[in-house]
């Protein structure tokens, strides 16, 4: 089987099933992520597994930015360049309510329901304190369009959140 029999194959999946495949995988690679942070965590603890996730996405971070600039030819250091690239990553393309406030020199990004969070509330597991891997992937992917770009984080778990926000970056160019 050869990668252009590979294409075929995609290339002939019906346009209406197309999304839904794609979000699948999204949702398979995110299954990936969770099942080796709870094993790493089970055997290591919440600290070195929260530390080698941080540094995995950190360098997922810069990969999936210099791909998508390539693939969709995205140059442009500034904010809208940057979202427009990260609504487009594995990260965001299916954070199923987010929020995105785009302004000239700025951009707010909200997960108002967050599928990894709600998933380990379900399974009777606390909260993920994702922020500090979060961070470093957004400063890492905000990075490779330009360094000028300071990632804020508003809000994120372990912070205390309301109900309908599980976390919130801002992008500035400085």
């Amino acid at each position: 089987m050869s990668r252009a029999l590979d294409r075929k194959i995609i290339e002939e999946i019906p346009k209406e099933k197309l999304a839904d495949f794609i979000f699948m995988h999204l949702r398979d690679m995110w299954t990936v992520d969770g099942l080796y942070y709870l094993d790493i965590e089970d055997k290591f603890g919440t600290e070195i597994a929260t530390d080698i996730d941080r540094k995995v996405w950190e360098v997922m971070g810069k990969i999936e930015a210099r791909k998508l600039k390539k693939l969709f030819d995205i140059s442009g250091g500034d904010i809208a360049s940057m979202i427009k690239a990260l609504r487009l990553s594995g990260w965001a393309l299916d954070l199923e309510d987010k929020e995105i406030i785009l302004k000239k020199d700025t951009a707010i990004l909200r997960n108002v329901k967050c599928r990894v969070q709600n998933t380990r509330i379900n399974k009777k597991l606390n909260e993920f304190g994702c922020k500090p891997v979060r961070w470093g992937f957004l400063k890492a992917f905000a990075n490779e369009f330009n360094p000028n770009i300071e990632v804020l984080c508003n809000v994120c778990p372990p912070d205390n959140h309301p109900d309908d926000l599980w976390c919130e970056w801002e992008f500035i160019i400085r």
